[in-house]
C-alpha cells in the first residue's frame, strides 16, 4: 500500500488514546516525498498533499504536546493547539529552503500551545508581554530542577534571560499563587467563607467619591471627543456621528446613498476622520 493511500486508510478517530495510536501508525514520509507534496501545495494549492503533510507529523505534535503535560491542562486540547500550529508551518512552509518540515513546524507548534497555556493556566493572567512569556516558560523549567531560588539562582536566571532579577521575583510570585473564588457559595465550611474575598472587599460602586470620579472622568471623556469632532469638516464629522453617536447606526450603504458616493468611499472617509480624531484626542 502507498503512503498516500495509507493517509486515507488510517485516519485519526475515536477517543484520543485511539488518536495517538493511529497518528502513530500513519506512515512517516522520506524527504523526497515530502519535497514533492510541498511543491504541490505551493504551486497548484492541492490541498489533498496539505493533509497528508498535516497527518504525517502528528506524531511529532503529541509528543511535543507531552512536554507541556505538568501544567494542568488536558493533553487532548494540548494536542489540538499544537495541530493548529502545524497546519499553519505547513501553509507557510517553503520546499526550497533546504530544510524538512518537522525542523520548520516545531517553532509554530510550540507557539500555538505555548499561547493556550497563558490563556487557560489561570484566571488572571500571568505573562502579557513577549519577554514575561519567554520568562513564564523558562523559569517553569528552571523550578523543576531548582525549587525554590536563592538570590544567587534569582540574579542567574535574570542574567542568563536579560531581565532584572525583580522581574524574575515578580513572575515566580505570580506562579506560585492560585486562583481564588470570589464568593464561596454554598459551602458549609465558615471559615472558607469568611476568608473568600467577598467577605473582606468592599463594594466602592455606590461610594460618593467613586460616583464622583466617574462621573468626572465621563463627562471630560465626552468634552474631549467633541473638542477633537470640532477639526473635522462637515462630511466626515457627520458620518462618524451617524455611524457611532446615533442611537440607531446608519449602514455604509444607507450613507453612500445619501452622499452619491460608493461604501467603500465612506468606508475610508470614516477611517481616516477616526484617525484624525484619535490624534486630536492624545494630542
Amino acid at each position: 500500500m502507498s503512503k498516500e493511500l495509507a493517509m486515507h486508510a488510517i485516519v485519526p478517530t475515536g477517543n484520543f488514546d485511539t488518536y495517538v495510536s493511529a497518528a502513530y501508525q500513519l506512515p512517516v514520509l522520506s524527504a523526497e516525498e515530502e519535497h514533492r507534496l510541498a511543491v504541490n501545495l505551493r504551486d497548484n494549492n492541492d490541498l489533498e498533499a496539505a493533509r497528508i503533510l498535516v497527518m504525517s507529523h502528528l506524531r511529532f505534535v503529541i509528543k511535543i504536546a507531552r512536554g507541556y503535560s505538568g501544567y494542568g491542562l488536558a493533553l487532548p486540547d494540548l494536542v489540538q493547539e499544537g495541530t493548529v500550529g502545524l497546519m499553519k508551518a505547513v501553509k507557510r512552509f517553503d520546499p526550497d529552503m533546504g530544510v524538512r518540515l518537522v525542523s520548520f513546524a516545531v517553532h509554530w507548534i510550540k507557539a500555538e500551545i505555548h499561547e493556550f497555556v497563558l490563556r487557560n493556566w489561570r484566571i488572571v493572567k500571568v505573562a502579557t508581554t513577549k519577554a514575561q512569556r519567554k520568562l513564564f516558560f523558562n523559569l517553569r523549567s528552571s523550578k523543576k530542577r531548582l525549587g525554590w531560588f536563592s538570590q544567587q539562582e534569582v540574579e542567574e536566571v535574570a542574567e542568563q534571560l536579560g531581565v532584572k532579577p525583580e522581574t524574575v521575583l515578580q513572575m515566580e510570585a505570580r506562579m506560585s499563587n492560585h486562583d481564588v473564588a470570589f464568593d464561596a457559595g454554598g459551602d458549609d465550611d465558615q471559615v472558607a467563607v469568611a476568608l473568600s474575598p467577598a467577605a473582606y472587599l468592599p463594594d466602592l460602586r455606590m461610594e460618593p467619591s467613586q460616583q464622583l470620579e466617574h462621573s468626572d472622568s465621563e463627562e471630560d471623556e465626552k468634552s474631549r471627543l467633541y473638542s477633537a469632532m470640532e477639526v473635522l469638516d462637515e462630511r466626515s464629522r457627520s458620518i462618524l456621528e451617524a455611524r457611532w453617536l446615533s442611537s440607531r447606526k446608519a449602514t455604509l450603504h444607507q450613507l453612500a446613498d445619501r452622499y452619491g458616493v460608493s461604501a467603500e468611499r465612506i468606508r475610508q472617509i470614516e477611517k481616516s476622520a477616526m484617525q484624525k480624531l484619535k490624534s486630536q484626542i492624545e494630542a
